[in-house]
């Protein structure tokens, strides 16, 4: 496989966290936990060992917990009242469905200290929280846009590949898409905005689940009626192999759009797939620098310290991968709206 450059940015919060936290690592051990949305995803995987890393360095624990399987909320409201039984120390939790995680496990949020990681609460329920670790996920969708501009500077047929509907993180990632792309008020559509339409069928929602999310996107590919794709998470191509045959299978008479994906990690199997021209770009999330800010964030609150509202790191962990490209296009300033 040719080499690829790419740039690297990394946090600098860990250092700092972990600078100040030195001094407590005799103290006596604290249990913490993330709550995901499914314990069986890459990415939460990743974002639990570390955590978990972070919390050995000092002495401490730090539990993945949640369901398997496709997410849905009634199943994380439940792991999340288990969670809350166990006497932890503090809980960093992944928002599925914001109001009714409110109306329902959070009532009893004050017991235990809570942040929310990756995916936040909803604006009405962010008082429920402490602080929250993750990805400006507006940018970061508009990010995903520039990528899109990039390889389709005149537009086109847009479809968009979700997880659910309620997950918060999704919805403002996909709000920045369309707000690059030229929509003015969130929750409109792009019809016709700088040569951008979306597909009447459009966006996809996969429930977070691989295999409905390949067949929706076989199913997408031929009827020949998209110019580009953007999965705003990484479920489609999370096992390669499979990826290139369901795309093999379509045939000659398919047309093939730009596909653009975020992704965790990217194994070499995945980056095979931008030298095949399978896939476009991705645009990559480091989720396990994400578990370890969730870390240093309750590991803080544990102690009595303050943090801050948001703990915003995804100008610094993201990495870009771009096919047959010698540089990627401008990254967006961190300060765009």
């Amino acid at each position: 496989m040719k080499e690829r450059p790419y740039p690297r940015f990394l946090s600098l919060a860990g250092p700092l966290f972990g600078a100040l936290l030195a001094s407590g690592a005799d103290a006596e051990p604290l249990r913490f936990a993330l709550v995901a949305k499914r314990v069986d995803h890459p990415f939460f995987i990743q974002a639990g060992e570390g955590c978990a890393e972070a919390a050995r360095a000092q002495g401490d624990t730090c539990l993945l917990l949640g369901a398997a399987g496709p997410t849905h909320f009634r199943r994380q409201n439940q792991a999340l009242e288990q969670a809350l039984d166990m006497g932890l120390d503090g809980i960093a939790l992944s928002v599925t469905h914001s109001q009714w995680l409110a109306d329902h496990a959070l009532k009893r949020a004050s017991r235990t200290p809570l942040i929310t990681f990756d995916s936040d609460l909803g604006p009405a329920e962010r008082h429920l929280r402490l602080g929250y670790v993750g990805l400006d996920n507006q940018l970061f969708g508009r990010r995903l846009a520039r990528l899109a501009q990039h390889f389709r500077p005149q537009g086109g047929r847009l479809c968009i590949l979700s997880g659910n509907l309620q997950d918060t993180n999704l919805q403002e990632r996909l709000q920045g898409i369309r707000r690059q792309l030229g929509v003015a008020r969130d929750g409109d559509r792009l019809d016709g905005e700088n040569g951008w339409r979306e597909l009447n069928r459009c966006p996809l929602y996969s429930s977070d689940d691989q295999q409905t999310a390949l067949l929706q996107l076989a199913t997408l590919l031929d009827g020949n009626s998209v110019d580009v794709v953007i999965s705003i998470a990484a479920w489609p191509s999370l096992q390669a192999a499979t990826f290139r045959q369901r795309l093999g299978e379509l045939g000659e008479h398919v047309s093939h759009p730009v596909i653009i994906m975020t992704t965790n990690e990217p194994d070499a199997a995945q980056l095979e797939l931008l030298d095949e021209g399978l896939v476009q770009a991705y645009l990559d999330i480091d989720s396990r620098e994400m578990g370890r800010q969730s870390y240093w964030m309750l590991k803080r609150l544990a102690q009595g310290k303050t943090v801050p509202k948001d703990l915003l790191i995804d100008d610094r962990v993201v990495y870009l991968y771009l096919s047959g490209s010698s540089a990627p296009p401008d990254r967006p300033p961190a300060t765009e709206p």
